[in-house]
């Protein structure tokens, strides 16, 4: 029993090496200073289309909608997919100046759905690159010019910077899930780009250079497209570019029943596509002997901050007395070294970019916000999202 119980601390202090020494060298990577890349103003102007999919969003597409009009150039396209809407998106948008195609299949629900209705939908002459935008985001001026020029001159996809900020009245749960969007969304893949590594794609912020937007597959049926978007891209060789210059933003919901229907739907959507993706990667990177397709998939197995320290978390908790009554303290040491790498990199991190919009002190209610996320977490093992549903409006 003591030899079984050891091997078995010893273990998940192994499994935990890999996303926790994953995590601290992407958020060390991306305290290292770097240079944001110039637009050539003599370089040629790339032509633009922009897809926004938009599932019932009379509410804010107009607002979105306002703050991308500015950025488009004569000859660019400007298309809202309408997706099984039952309300005025499609009337709203079209008065505020863009291309409606409007989509009806209860069957077939999603991004990617209306995102492959989309391309189809592109006129001649084709553009030179193509911008994908969520309905609910607000565009940062000058953000289309800098991405498309990147995806132009590069091309290969770009995600730009992606971040949600607190409602207007943010309790300590919408401060830390600020913070812990900003880790997955602006450290880690601004920290591997850095290193020349692969990142995921966020959904939204994506620019692609025509080339490849028309042939990746789209319509996959993943309740985190995005996700599979990214792998699907890196199999086939197309590892993005991180745009730090360009910005896209957007709100956490208020409501809790909300909040917690867009978490669960993103972090159970993150686990299958890790259990299910990684086998894959991992046998297109011994086919193609591509490290940087290895480097993804180390990437992808580090869960969501939350989970890891809780994963972190329950190993600890048995290692420690374990140790006091046994005498075994080497998973106790590994996993202690483990915890202490995790904390150092969550407040290099804090202090580099989260210090001006949240207190240390609310940063210490760290294990809260872990236990509020519990339940998320536990129905994954017994009744695991599979189905996209969209996230409410308030």
């Amino acid at each position: 029993m003591t030899l079984f119980l050891t091997s078995s601390l010893l273990l998940a202090a192994l499994l935990l090496f890999i996303p926790i020494t994953m995590l601290a060298v992407e958020c060390a990577a991306a305290l290292l200073p770097l240079r944001s890349p110039q637009l050539d103003p003599d370089a040629p102007v790339p032509k633009v289309a922009v897809l926004i999919p938009a599932h019932n969003e009379a509410l804010g597409i107009t607002a979105t909608l306002a703050t991308l009009q500015p950025q488009m150039r004569k000859g660019d396209q400007l298309i809202v997919i309408a997706d099984n809407c039952s309300d005025d998106t499609a009337k709203l948008s079209r008065q505020a100046g863009a291309k409606v195609l409007e989509r009806h299949n209860l069957k077939q629900r999603g991004k990617g759905y209306a995102l492959d209705y989309g391309r189809r939908a592109i006129q001649d002459p084709s553009p030179d690159v193509v911008v994908v935008i969520d309905a609910d985001c607000r565009v940062a001026p000058n953000t289309i010019a800098q991405a498309s020029h990147l995806a132009y001159n590069s091309q290969r996809p770009v995600q730009v910077t992606n971040l949600l900020y607190p409602p207007s009245r943010p309790t300590l749960k919408d401060q830390l899930s600020s913070f812990a969007f900003m880790v997955h969304t602006f450290v880690r893949p601004n920290g591997l780009s850095r290193l020349g590594l692969p990142f995921n794609l966020h959904g939204t912020g994506m620019v692609f250079p025509w080339s490849v937007f028309r042939r990746v597959p789209l319509a996959s049926g993943n309740i985190v497209e995005d996700m599979q978007l990214s792998l699907d891209l890196a199999i086939l060789g197309h590892f993005p570019l991180f745009c730090r210059a360009g910005q896209v933003t957007g709100l956490l919901p208020e409501q809790s029943t909300v909040a917690v229907g867009q978490r669960t739907r993103w972090e159970h959507g993150h686990l299958r596509t890790l259990l299910s993706q990684s086998p894959k990667l991992l046998k297109a990177a011994w086919r193609q002997k591509q490290a940087k397709l290895v480097a993804l998939t180390l990437d992808l197995c580090v869960p969501p901050l939350s989970l890891l320290v809780l994963l972190w978390l329950l190993p600890t908790g048995l290692a420690l007395p374990w140790g006091f009554f046994q005498g075994q303290w080497w998973p106790a040491l590994i996993l202690g070294g483990e915890g202490l790498l995790l904390l150092l990199s969550v407040l290099a991190i804090w202090a580099k970019f989260g210090r001006e919009q949240l207190p240390l002190k609310t940063l210490l209610a760290v294990p809260f916000y872990v236990l509020w996320k519990v339940p998320i977490y536990f129905s994954f093992l017994l009744r695991p999202q599979r189905a996209w549903v969209r996230t409410g409006r308030e």
